[in-house]
């Protein structure tokens, strides 16, 4: 695998370039200097220290040369032992570094010491609370949600929602927890308001259909019955009917209403524990939602699901979104000013971040020596010196200068001691 140039690697290019122009230039300098001081020091005294120092410049900076140059090639071709350091030692390299990252960095408490000054949650929360940042995540949670209904294949997800209908819905027994529910619903009296609209309706009802009673009154008489009786006859049926009515609406304690309670509490029963009334359940429940009537309420339910989402998000001014926004601000807020809160956001971060470190620590490091691994050995040591190589060249110029003081001194103390 070729390690690309890119723009910020040809600048560094460049700059080692000079630096390596530098280093050379200053060895010529010297060795110029060196060929000068000697050819004339037996003429001038004085400059057998000039040819020192220069001379002591020289070894040092070919020293250093040889050394740098050993880290990433041969020197001048020549195959010598213990050079071309790093294309040779290139996996190792990688290896190394990536146990160095997994021991030093990704650990545990190395994690949660940096988290912990860090503050996500409060930062997080400045962040939200602002409009602009609510604006951004609003959009960009609505291009998730787009992205999501591109991807996602409509007849997988109403066979979910099918399955999941049947499963928590259709298959589990309605009668014992209807019954259940129903139970404490009538043990509690919530029935008695729709018992009280009932008999309402049903009151209304006879109050406004006197004709209709007495025509079916006449109806059920014998033809031999006066027409005049089966007025009379019906004329009372009706009065009969209100007074019977008005006395269920002004006695809660009618015989009718504790007729009601009774046979709803025994049906509650009935449906726990009764196979006959679970039975008749199931048969109904079965004749509501057989498999045609599923598979179209799935349908529909996914339908309008992805519909109404769809119009909310591609519409900034929906209320969706003015509540999503809405929230996402006031969660910000809250993350600021809830210390509590802001404590427990981040203890979860910090023990998500550690157990991604303590399960995938070999794994995240493991990353760094197999890309070192798949890289070329010429261009991996190219990158490297890229990355370095100008410092290093600092060094071949420290050597120089050193060299050349080093030379000086080494020469005026033997000088002065054997004349």
């Amino acid at each position: 695998m070729n390690v690309q140039m890119t723009s910020p690697d040809a600048e560094r290019a460049a700059a080692l370039r000079r630096m390596k122009l530098l280093a050379t230039g200053l060895l010529a300098v010297l060795a110029v200097i060196f060929v000068v001081a000697f050819a004339l020091q037996d003429a001038y005294p004085w400059l057998q220290y000039v040819r020192a120092a220069a001379e002591g410049g020289m070894v040092g900076a070919l020293a250093d040369w040889f050394a740098v140059t050993a880290l990433f090639k041969h020197p001048m071709g020549l195959k010598i032992p213990h050079t071309a350091i790093i294309p040779r030692k290139k996996d190792q390299i990688g290896e190394s570094l990536g146990q160095f990252v997994e021991e030093n960095f990704l650990s545990e408490d190395v994690v949660r010491a940096k988290l912990d000054s860090v503050r996500i949650a409060q930062k997080a929360g400045a962040w939200l609370e602002k409009p602009e940042s609510a604006d951004r995540v609003a959009v960009e949670g609505a291009a998730l949600i787009r992205g999501m209904f591109t991807v996602l294949n409509d007849d997988a997800v109403q066979g979910v929602i099918e399955s999941m209908v049947r499963k928590h819905l259709l298959d589990p027994p309605w009668g014992p927890p209807i019954g259940g529910i129903a139970e404490r619903i009538f043990a509690e009296g919530h029935h008695h308001r729709l018992v009280d609209l009932l008999v309402d309706r049903a009151g209304d009802w006879v109050d406004a259909n006197y004709a209709v009673v007495t025509r079916v009154v006449a109806q059920r008489s014998p033809t031999w019955v006066p027409r005049l009786v089966d007025g009379v006859v019906g004329d009372r049926v009706h009065a009969e009917l209100s007074k019977f009515i008005r006395a269920v609406q002004d006695d809660p304690k009618h015989d009718v209403r504790l007729a009601i309670d009774r046979y709803l509490r025994d049906l509650a029963q009935d449906l726990q524990h009764k196979p006959e009334t679970i039975a008749k359940a199931e048969e109904i429940k079965g004749q509501l939602l057989d498999d045609p009537r599923v598979r179209d309420l799935t349908a529909r339910t996914w339908a309008t699901i992805k519909t109404a989402l769809l119009e909310a998000v591609n519409d900034p001014q929906s209320e969706l979104t003015s509540n999503f926004k809405a929230a996402v601000r006031d969660f910000g807020s809250r993350l600021t000013s809830d210390a509590e809160l802001a404590g427990k956001v981040n203890r979860w971060i910090a023990d998500g971040a550690s157990y991604a470190v303590r399960t995938y620590r070999s794994e995240i490091a493991g990353v760094i020596s197999e890309t070192v691994g798949r890289w070329d050995a010429e261009e991996t040591s190219r990158k490297i010196e890229l990355q370095v190589g100008k410092d290093l060249q600092f060094i071949r110029i420290n050597g120089t200068v050193v060299g050349s003081l080093a030379g000086l001194l080494i020469f005026a103390v033997a000088h002065a001691i054997f004349g």
